[in-house]
């Protein structure tokens, strides 16, 4: 289709939509709901879906729960009630001369206005029932005499998302209009760039609402996406070069004064892979830019020693650093892990969370020091606690972030500027997709540990009805009988509610009459944190024989005697938490086992348990975990820092975000 008649009098971007003729201030309202308020928005208003109406289908032809489109006349129509009144079905009979369709809206009794007898109508859907034919809830559109049906029919037509009051035709008809008067002043945002494979902007504006072939329309699709991805590329190289002129990176590399006794200390020896990473953070911390780097390895891969090395490269070289966790729980795990490594070294470990301050903390764990060096500086691990105002730390040479994606950027851009550009090391068990490591940590360096340290014992999954939970009360009686220890996760902490979902709360007292004479402790986010550590130092010291929680466990928790992980409710859980929370077992050199127990299974939570039980690679499950859920639903947009995408798909766009990275670098002055 080409644009023939424009009439340029400003920009798309500013032209509000309540002045273009035929748009007054009910329909401006209405299209404000869809977040169309300028031209622009509406010529970027992404169609759903297209139906070719090349090609309409007899009623005669079809089958069930094939999607297809037919054209007819209504016949006959009316509302029926039932239930006292308080439930309706509107129906239609649709006749196209082949055969008869009924289609029929339930509980929606106002669609009898949108609707006449003898009216000519599209109706787009799948036929669920044959005897008599039918559709419920079809998409549907009235042919109206006397309009330029050219714009709706015999052709690719696009399908947009809509709002009540408006129609499929009328928003149609008001996109080819707008294009016609707007079209021809679209301009590329890049025009320094060369693209010979794809169409121009304009170009792809156009074949986007109106392709002559499908293929027109992913065409254009992944246009629009490639400049929303250089865009984002753009803003985030700008980041870094503006890093890289305003900052000087500390001398942070050290002298092995710490990292070398503590390595010969830890009883085991580095993988291949946390020696090579060990030393990329060595390179950079001794370079002239401040580190910015994302370590990244799968759990149990062991990313907290390689974060142990670089803090005791920046403590060499008499800079503090500060080490921040989602929960109190993990900040107080490494608190005891840092100091058992840390305190013969002579090294000051302080703790710094909403329920322990430094010098609490002290007192309340008897922290003693041994002789140290009084140039030595301090390690100090916390929760958000870090980023108040409270919290200030001289000579921060270092900052590590663990399990960064439980927090937002913002937070850890605050967390950061404690110092004075010290170097960042941001760390995660969640693999990231590789769409996600160029976007969402695209100003960032990236360092993968892609090897697990030997003599872990194998961690199996699998998939158990509700009514095969007798059997797996056994088999788990039967591996603490043999000095195991168990995980059971349920979905909530208290009252399952209507879903009937399982809550720690109500099941503790049931589940410890199941496992006696075993101890059963209680943990979840309601607790107080010296209740939480108390549970978890029993558990630790085996006096707790299985623990009942929520989710709160997904991260770092590591008990290397803790073989079994039982998850109910199990389809409740996003695929990467299950994936983090089966993490917590298989941390020693026993075989364990992890059992998710799930009932009424949508196809989708199906799909995730079956991804779960056939493959422990992070990597493979953070792929499928994008695909299935999207990166707004995987990360949150708000915790992403990622603009909303409106063309580019993060599932698979890696080719377009690979090449919008490449030529955004060679976009001059980049913002």
């Amino acid at each position: 289709m080409s644009v023939t008649e424009t009439t340029p009098h400003s920009s798309p971007t500013t032209t509000l939509l309540a002045e273009l003729r035929g748009v007054g201030p009910e329909r401006a309202a209405q299209l404000a709901r869809l977040e169309l308020r300028t031209v622009a928005h509406l010529l970027l208003h992404r169609p759903h879906r297209y139906e070719d109406r090349r090609r309409v289908h007899e009623i005669a032809a079809l089958k069930l729960d094939e999607a297809a489109t037919v054209r007819g006349r209504i016949i006959a129509l009316g509302v029926k009630r039932y239930a006292g009144g308080l439930k309706s079905v509107f129906e239609f009979i649709l006749d196209d001369g082949s055969a008869r369709l009924h289609c029929r809206w339930w509980n929606l009794p106002f669609m009898e206005h949108y609707f006449r007898q003898g009216d000519e109508v599209l109706v787009y859907g799948k036929i669920n029932l044959l005897k008599p034919r039918t559709i419920d809830h079809p998409e549907t559109e009235v042919i109206e005499n006397g309009v330029d049906n050219s714009i709706h029919l015999n052709r690719i037509a696009p399908i947009y998302r809509l709002t009540e009051g408006l129609t499929q035709r009328w928003l149609r008809a008001l996109i080819w209009h707008t294009l016609r008067q707007f079209g021809r002043i679209i301009t590329d945002p890049w025009p320094m760039l060369k693209l010979p494979d794809f169409p121009s902007r304009i170009e792809a504006v156009q074949m986007l609402h109106f392709p002559d072939e499908i293929a027109e329309a992913e065409k254009a699709r992944q246009r629009l996406a490639l400049d929303e991805f250089i865009e984002m590329q753009v803003a985030i190289q700008g980041r870094r070069r503006n890093l890289q002129a305003k900052a000087q990176g500390w001398p942070c590399a050290g002298d092995d004064t710490f990292v070398r006794p503590f390595l010969s200390q830890l009883g085991f020896q580095l993988t291949a892979a946390q020696t090579r990473v060990v030393r990329e953070l060595r390179k950079d911390m001794g370079g002239t830019q401040p580190m910015r780097r994302l370590l990244q390895g799968d759990v149990g891969s062991g990313k907290t020693v390689v974060a142990a090395c670089c803090a005791l490269m920046a403590l060499e070289s008499g800079f503090n650093v500060a080490l921040m966790a989602p929960t109190e729980i993990l900040a107080q795990q490494h608190f005891q892990n840092f100091r058992r490594w840390f305190e013969p070294l002579g090294i000051s470990v302080d703790l710094w969370t909403g329920s322990h301050k430094t010098s609490k903390a002290r007192k309340e764990t008897n922290l003693q020091i041994p002789a140290r060096n009084p140039q030595a500086s301090t390690l100090v691990i916390g929760t958000h606690a870090l980023i108040e105002d409270s919290f200030t730390q001289e000579k921060l040479g270092l900052v590590i972030i663990d399990e960064q994606h439980k927090f937002g950027v913002t937070q850890r851009e605050k967390l950061v500027r404690k110092g004075h550009f010290p170097h960042l090391v941001v760390m995660t068990a969640t693999p990231i997709p590789r769409t996600l490591g160029l976007t969402l940590y695209g100003d960032l360096d990236i360092s993968v540990i892609d090897e697990s340290p030997p003599g872990r014992g194998p961690v199996r999954t699998f998939v158990r009805s509700a009514d095969r939970l007798p059997k797996v009360w056994a088999f788990i009686r039967g591996k603490l009988a043999e000095g195991r220890q168990a995980y059971v996760i349920y979905p909530r902490v208290e009252d399952g509610g209507k879903n009937q979902l399982k809550a720690v709360v109500q099941e503790w007292a049931g589940l410890r009459k199941e496992l006696e004479p075993y101890q059963v402790g209680l943990l979840h986010g309601r607790l107080r944190a010296e209740e939480k550590e108390s549970v978890m130092a029993a558990f630790r010291a085996h006096s707790i024989h299985v623990l009942l929680a929520t989710s709160l466990v997904e991260v770092g928790v590591d008990i290397p005697n803790a073989t079994i992980m039982l998850i109910e409710n199990a389809g409740q859980f996003g695929l990467a938490q299950l994936h983090q929370l089966r993490g917590r077992i298989g941390r020693g050199d026993q075989e364990s086992f992890c059992i998710l127990v799930a009932s009424r299974k949508t196809k989708e939570a199906e799909r995730r348990l079956e991804i779960l039980a056939g493959t422990n690679d992070g990597f493979r499950i953070a792929e499928a975990d994008l695909e299935l859920r999207g990166p707004g639903d995987l990360l949150g947009q708000q915790q992403s820092g990622l603009p909303p995408l409106v063309f580019g798909d993060l599932a698979k766009d890696v080719a377009l975000v690979e090449r919008a990275r490449g030529l955004a670098a060679t976009i001059p002055e980049v913002r």
